[in-house]
C-alpha cells in the first residue's frame, strides 16, 4: 500500500507525456506524412501495375493474333488433329512472349479436336466458360467494326499463379484458338515496387517524426521556458524574466510575460508595502491603546466596586463603561495576537501537558464546570503550548455555549500521532451558508445583529494557533443536530518549531 502514491503519480506523469503537445506535433507530422505517403505510393502502384499489365497483354495479344492468322493460312479446311496441334506447337515455339496455346476446330468426320500446344501446361479446361462464350459468340454485321468475331481476354489465377487467357475465332470459318500466358514475372516486378515503395513510405514516415521533433523542439524550447518562468513566478520570485530573441509570435509572447511580471512585480510590491503599514498600524495602534487601557481598566475597577455605592441612575451607565472598556481589552489584545501571526512572530512555547487536566483547568477558570461534559482519558500527556491550546479551547468552548447552548461535550482522543479534541453543542446548528465563513475574521453570520459581545476574532485567532501547531479545526453539523467543531493536533508539536537559525534568519 505504500507505493499506490508512487504508482499514481507515475501514472500520471506517464499520462501527462503521453498527452504532451510534443507528442501531438510528432503524432500530428507522422500521420500527415503517412496518409501523403500512402496516398502517393498507392497512385504509383495502381499506375505503374495497370502500365505494366496492360503493356504485357497487349504485346501477347497482338503477338497472338498475329501468330494464329499466319499460321491458321496454311491449314486446309477442317483439318486433322495432328496439323492443328503442329500448327499450336509451332505457334508457341515462333513467339517471344512465351505463351501456349490450343487450337480448336471440327474435323471432316464432324467430331471436335482441341490441340494444345503442351498438354500439362494448358488444356480447354483452364479456359474460363465465360470467356469461351464470348469469343464463340457471332455479332450482327451493324454492330462495332461490323466484323462477326473478336479477340476478347481474362486475367484468371490458376493454381494460385496469376495468367492472362485470350482467344479468337478465325473469320471464314478457320480454328478458333486460345493462349495462356503466365503473368507470374509482372507479379514479382509489382511486388518488389510495393516493397520498394513501402520502404519509401516507412522512411517517409520516420523522416517526418524527425522533422517534427525538430519542430517540436524549436517551437516548445521557448514555451517550456515560459511554463518555468511562469512557475518561478507562481512561486513567488517575482524578478522572474525571459530572455527574448526574435521578432517572431513566440518572442512577442515573452515580451508580455516579462511585461506582465514586472507589472505584477510592482503591483506586489505596492499591496505588499500597503499591507506591511497597515500591519504596522494595528500593531502600532495596539501598542499604544494598551497604556492608556491599562489605566482605564484600573479605574473602571474602582467604579465597579464602587458600583452599589452609586446612584441609581448613574449606576447602569457605570457598568456599561466597564463592560465596554473589558471587551475594548479583549479587542486590543486579539488584534495584536493577529499582528503577531500575520507577521510571522509567533512561536511555541512547548511543554508536556496532561490534555484531560488542561481541558479541566480552562473549563475551571471559566466557570464552566455546570455547563459542559468532558470526556478524556486521564494521564494522556501531549508536547504542546499550553497557553496557545488554552486559548483554542477557550474560543471553541465559549463559542459553542454562547450560539449552541448547554449542555456543551467535549471528546478527548488520541493515538500515537495525533490529538483529536471534539466540541458539541446543542443549539440549532450552523447555518449551511455560514459553514465556509465561520474562521473568517470579524464575520457576522446575521448583518442584523453587527454588534455582539465578541470581538469576531476568536475562531481565526484558535486556527492559527492549530495551525502554528502544525494542526487543524474543522466545522461540521452533526447528524442528530447540533455544532461540531474538530481539533487535530500532533502528540508532539516540536517539529513544528523552526529552529535556532530559521528564527535569527527571520
Amino acid at each position: 500500500m505504500t507505493d499506490s502514491p508512487g504508482r499514481v503519480r507515475g501514472w500520471a506523469s506517464g499520462l501527462l507525456r503521453l498527452t504532451s503537445l510534443r507528442l501531438r506535433l510528432v503524432v500530428v507530422f507522422a500521420l500527415v506524412a503517412l496518409t501523403a505517403a500512402v496516398s502517393a505510393s498507392g497512385i504509383a502502384y495502381w499506375l505503374n501495375r495497370d502500365a505494366v499489365l496492360t503493356r504485357t497483354q497487349n504485346a501477347a495479344l497482338n503477338d497472338f493474333r498475329q501468330s494464329l492468322a499466319d499460321h491458321v493460312r496454311a491449314l486446309p479446311m477442317r483439318p486433322p488433329c495432328d496439323q492443328l496441334r503442329a500448327a499450336a506447337e509451332g505457334m508457341a515455339e515462333n513467339t517471344t512472349q512465351r505463351y501456349q496455346v490450343v487450337l480448336v476446330d471440327r474435323e471432316r468426320d464432324g467430331g471436335e479436336c482441341a490441340a494444345p500446344s503442351d498438354v500439362d501446361s494448358f488444356t480447354m479446361a483452364s479456359v474460363p466458360r465465360s470467356l469461351r462464350t464470348a469469343v464463340d459468340e457471332r455479332r450482327p454485321a451493324d454492330e462495332g467494326d461490323g466484323l462477326p468475331y473478336h479477340l476478347y481476354w481474362q486475367r484468371v489465377t490458376l493454381d494460385g499463379e496469376p495468367f492472362l487467357v485470350g482467344g479468337a475465332k478465325v473469320i471464314g470459318g478457320g480454328p478458333t484458338g486460345y493462349m495462356l500466358k503466365s503473368l507470374a514475372s509482372e507479379r514479382d516486378d509489382l511486388n518488389s515496387l510495393a516493397w520498394s515503395l513501402g520502404i519509401a513510405t516507412a522512411l517517409a514516415l520516420v523522416g517526418s517524426a524527425l522533422l517534427a521533433q525538430a519542430a517540436a523542439s524549436t517551437v516548445l524550447r521557448p514555451v517550456q521556458r515560459l511554463g518555468d518562468a511562469a512557475r518561478r513566478l507562481g512561486e513567488g520570485k517575482l524578478d522572474t524574466r525571459l530572455r527574448v530573441s526574435g521578432t517572431d509570435e513566440l518572442a512577442e509572447l515573452s515580451r508580455t510575460f516579462n511585461a506582465a511580471a514586472a507589472s505584477l512585480e510592482k503591483r506586489v510590491e505596492e499591496l505588499s508595502g500597503r499591507e506591511e503599514a497597515s500591519r504596522r498600524f494595528v500593531a502600532d495602534m495596539s501598542h499604544e491603546l494598551r497604556t492608556p487601557l491599562t489605566a482605564i481598566t484600573a479605574m473602571t475597577e474602582v467604579l465597579e466596586d464602587e458600583a452599589d455605592n452609586l446612584d441609581p441612575m448613574i449606576e447602569p451607565a457605570v457598568r456599561m463603561v466597564v463592560t465596554e472598556t473589558r471587551r475594548l481589552g479583549d479587542l486590543v489584545e486579539n488584534l495584536m495576537e493577529v499582528t503577531r501571526f500575520d507577521a510571522g512572530t509567533a512561536r511555541l512555547v512547548l511543554d508536556d501537558v496532561d490534555v484531560a487536566d488542561m481541558v479541566t483547568a480552562c473549563i475551571d477558570a471559566r466557570a464552566w464546570l455546570d455547563a459542559v461534559e468532558l470526556d478524556a482519558e486521564r494521564g494522556f500527556v501531549a508536547r504542546l503550548d499550553p497557553r496557545r491550546l488554552d486559548v483554542i479551547l477557550a474560543n471553541l468552548i465559549g463559542n459553542a455555549l454562547k450560539h449552541g447552548g448547554s449542555p456543551v461535550r467535549v471528546s478527548v482522543r488520541h493515538d500515537d500521532a495525533w490529538l483529536t479534541i471534539e466540541v458539541k453543542d446543542h443549539g440549532p446548528g450552523i447555518p449551511e451558508e455560514v459553514l465556509p465563513h465561520v474562521f473568517d475574521r470579524f464575520y457576522k453570520a446575521s448583518a442584523s445583529r453587527p454588534r455582539s459581545e465578541g470581538s469576531g476574532l476568536g475562531l481565526s485567532i484558535a486556527v492559527e494557533n492549530a495551525h502554528i501547531h502544525g494542526g487543524s479545526i474543522t466545522a461540521a453539523n452533526a447528524p442528530e443536530g447540533g455544532a461540531v467543531f474538530t481539533l487535530r493536533l500532533p502528540v508532539d508539536a516540536a517539529p513544528q518549531e523552526p529552529d535556532e537559525h530559521e528564527q535569527d534568519h527571520e
